[in-house]
């Protein structure tokens, strides 16, 4: 019998999973409502498989906690919060949710954008805090005819160039991999990164977090692009520069961000953690410094990485990642990442 353990999980959760995974196969369930970091001196040394979220940093000490597992499974598409090398090094596999929210994280993506060019959140506010209905401060602009700088079209991208298209926006896109045929079909032009920047009314991310694209929209990128730019992230926190962000902001460069994610988002709410943790980065202190002014800039929405979350979305990710652990239960591998 395989022992499982499932971090960050609600109560009605534990239901699904237990009776999805019940269905097929030998297992031992075991459910911690929190990330895994947050249970330090937890071990057990019969765990086979632990199945976590994007909050849960799954690294070297963790594997050390765990000396019998064999595979990780993570109830996400992005995985940068798993240590591959060290997995590898320990033979321990790991498995993804490959598609579960294109249309789900491109609808939010909207969501934020609409409220950024209209000022929802300011004119709900001056309500709700004032009894206050003057329009005073309140004046937006149009998405129609504005250009829209997506920055990757894999399917996310793709379910957003069609919204926008749907809205009368121009679309200009960058990929490291271009299709061209999507391209015709859909009435958008592939650009260079540059020429993205300097075009674009709106830009949004759409891109895994890797080496790659840390820090991809940085100081150089920032200084690319138009005045008064409205910049939308619902990919990875770390995608962009946040103390370059903030600096735009303050100049003006940038009119405007929606951010459903955060660089070192982790520590948002937890700071007194950060400060007492004497492995945290001065980066990650300074970075958690500025994500506060970003909280409290009125120009900016913040979400807590909340694009995914979703009914329908919620039950395509159990529903793949149970595929995910039956499939290892009988010795086949799905959706390996690494």
């Amino acid at each position: 019998m395989k022992k499982i353990l499932f971090f960050y999980n609600e109560d009605w959760e534990k239901d699904y999973f237990e009776k999805g995974i019940s269905q097929e196969g030998e297992f031992e369930i075991e459910f911690k409502k929190g990330r895994v970091q947050d249970f330090p001196d937890f071990k057990d040394d019969e765990a086979e498989i632990l199945s976590v979220f994007v909050g849960s940093n799954v690294d070297a000490s963790v594997y050390d906690r765990f000396p019998n597992l064999k595979y990780v499974a993570t109830r996400s598409t992005g995985y940068d919060h798993i240590d591959l090398e060290k997995a590898k090094k320990r033979d321990i596999v790991v498995s993804n949710v490959p598609a579960y929210g294109s249309v789900t994280v491109a609808e939010f993506t909207f969501a934020l954008m609409l409220a950024v060019s209209r000022k929802i959140f300011p004119a709900y506010d001056q309500i709700l805090e004032q009894g206050n209905f003057e329009k005073e401060g309140l004046r937006g602009f149009d998405l129609n005819k504005k250009v829209l700088g997506v920055v990757g079209t894999g399917k996310i991208g793709q379910h957003v160039i069609q919204i926008a298209n749907g809205f009368g926006m121009k679309v200009l896109a960058f990929d490291v991999n271009r299709d061209e045929e999507m391209a015709r079909t859909q009435g958008f032009e592939y650009v260079d990164m540059d020429e993205l920047l300097a075009q674009a009314d709106v830009i949004t991310l759409h891109v895994p977090y890797n080496p790659h694209t840390h820090h991809l929209i940085n100081k150089d990128s920032f200084e690319k692009m138009k005045d008064g730019v409205v910049i939308i992230n619902t990919s990875r926190g770390g995608v962009i520069e946040t103390e370059s962000l903030v600096e735009a902001l303050k100049e003006g460069k940038v009119a405007s961000a929606g951010l459903d994610v955060l660089e070192a988002e982790i520590y948002m709410g937890k700071e007194l953690d950060l400060l007492r943790n004497e492995k945290a980065s001065e980066e990650d202190v300074d970075t958690v410094l500025n994500n506060q002014y970003l909280i409290e800039n009125p120009n900016v929405i913040i979400t807590p990485h909340n694009a995914f979350n979703t009914q329908e979305a919620i039950e395509r990710i159990f529903d793949v990642t149970i595929e995910n652990i039956q499939s290892f239960g009988k010795g086949e591998i799905v959706n390996k990442v690494g």
